[in-house]
């Protein structure tokens, strides 16, 4: 233990760290303290450095050389076309060559819900929890083409237990239990506005999931891109849990991939308004990429082509399928990190518990689609929201358990 304490003296006293050795000091259980210890250790404090540094600079947009990107529209296709994207996307699926990843790390706290978001009960006649639409997706595509796809569930320090707990009281819903592999989330210390890494309510670091962005170091780490390997999977499809109208096994976004021979592809929506708030796909700096309305002018933002669409109207809503190569290139390498300024509890140096009314940490993200700008090309096809995209995020309103609620239940009574 000495020496382990001294090893940690020397790291917090090497990156100006060392009020973290006041809450070590309060602690009076010895396995208390031993875990509190290593966790410091686990920590990156170079890394913990730089994104503090980073956290002091403004973004830089005008060096961005932006173009719109080339999309297919799923409902504009002939027969013809669409027959042939759905033979080839068929033929991959039917030999195992597909796999579904979902992310589903967060909680469902915005929603009023203790517990996974995945646990949530949309509000069905049938009391069906979000995860089991999801296995039912999965179910009716084992029907159809007569394979099980192999999900892999994406879950978080905090709700891994309760997630692999729910799928275990209700017997996987009915799927094959050897094809769900549950792995975990990363997190990343948050820090103060002076750079101190925080101490939670609970007494350990506070840490923070590193953003979708990290699901490549996850599934790395965690052995999912081997396990995948293993399988002969060649096509990811990665997703969130709360879009209650995902559609992770479609031929057509895997034809569509082949045939275009590239190593990624994303599904959009056309934005419901020139200034709607969502990310959109372009191209930056001659590659794939999605930007934030932000960082388009107004004028490019309502700018039109030949036929009256918006240049820039392909907004990215988290349904993107990538090439087994196109996981494993990105999983070696570290996306850049985005920063959020938070409102966050914490002790201080007295060991009170503070509770602040403004933001005063930074947290930080990587964003999944920062994986496009590693890439050649992407392909991108376009979707009906009420076909595709009813995302269960807040409590009322938009975007809320009745709106997706609505869509889920127009969608089925019309099939």
């Amino acid at each position: 233990m000495d020496e382990k304490l001294e090893q940690v003296k020397q790291t917090l006293a090497k990156y100006g760290q060392e009020q973290l050795l006041d809450e070590y000091n309060r602690l009076t259980d010895e396995n208390q303290k031993h875990d509190f210890l290593d966790s410091i250790l686990t920590i990156d404090f170079n890394q913990v450095k730089t994104l503090y540094e980073k956290s002091k600079e403004k973004p830089n947009f005008a060096d961005s050389k932006i173009e719109p990107i080339e999309y297919v529209d799923k409902s504009k296709l002939t027969k013809e076309e669409y027959d042939e994207l759905n033979k080839i996307g068929t033929e991959q699926i039917k030999k195992g060559k597909l796999a579904v990843v979902t992310m589903a790390g967060g909680q469902g706290t915005r929603l009023g819900h203790t517990g996974p978001k995945g646990t949530f009960d949309l509000g069905l006649d049938t009391h069906k929890s979000i995860f089991e639409i999801l296995t039912d997706v999965l179910i009716k595509a084992k029907q159809d083409f007569d394979v099980e796809i192999p999900w892999y569930i994406m879950t978080s320090e905090e709700n891994n237990k309760q997630t692999v707990d729910f799928f275990e009281n209700h017997n996987y819903f009915g799927y094959p239990k050897k094809n769900v592999t549950f792995f975990k989330q990363g997190k990343l210390p948050m820090i103060s506005t002076d750079g101190k890494v925080l101490i939670d309510e609970n007494h350990k670091i506070k840490q923070a999931a590193d953003g979708h962005g990290g699901i490549f170091n996850s599934m790395l780490k965690e052995g999912i891109v081997y396990d995948m390997k293993a399988r002969g999977i060649e096509w990811v499809f990665i997703g969130g849990v709360d879009n209650v109208l995902v559609k992770p096994v479609d031929p057509i976004l895997v034809g569509l991939s082949v045939k275009k021979n590239v190593l990624a592809a994303g599904k959009s929506l056309v934005k419901a308004n020139p200034h709607e708030k969502v990310g959109v796909f372009c191209k930056r700096n001659g590659r794939p990429s999605v930007i934030e309305y932000s960082e388009i002018t107004p004028e490019m933002a309502e700018e039109t082509d030949e036929n009256g669409e918006l240049k820039y109207g392909e907004s990215h809503i988290l349904c993107n399928l990538f090439n087994i190569k196109a996981v494993e290139k990105v999983s070696q390498k570290a996306l850049p990190y985005h920063i959020a300024f938070k409102k966050a509890k914490y002790i201080d140096k007295d060991g009170n518990v503070v509770k602040p009314e403004t933001p005063n940490a930074y947290k930080f993200e990587a964003f999944l689609f920062d994986a496009f700008e590693s890439l050649d090309n992407l392909a991108i096809l376009r979707v009906k929201r009420e076909e595709e995209f009813a995302p269960v995020k807040n409590a009322e309103g938009v975007d809320s358990p009745e709106t997706a609620r609505k869509l889920y239940l127009d969608f089925h009574s019309k099939k």
